[in-house]
């Protein structure tokens, strides 16, 4: 197992997993959402190809519209 920080909480998964998995994981929406990874946006694109690792850091960040 290893040991991440997910919006700002402690978490643990099974292994090192893509952000498009974790945003499964975690059941998380991928409409309208930006992803940081150790304090770096990571592309929508690269979601897929990027690893979370131990130790990481993951925010994501869901936009708002309003007036």
């Amino acid at each position: 197992m290893i040991t991440i920080v997910l919006n700002g909480e402690p978490r643990k998964i099974e292994s090192e997993v893509s952000l498009d998995r974790l945003l499964d994981l975690f059941s998380l929406p991928r409409q309208r959402v930006a992803v940081e990874l150790n304090r770096a946006v990571i592309r929508r694109a690269d979601w897929m190809e990027t690893l979370v690792s131990d130790g990481d850091a993951i925010e994501v960040i869901h936009f708002v519209g309003g007036g």
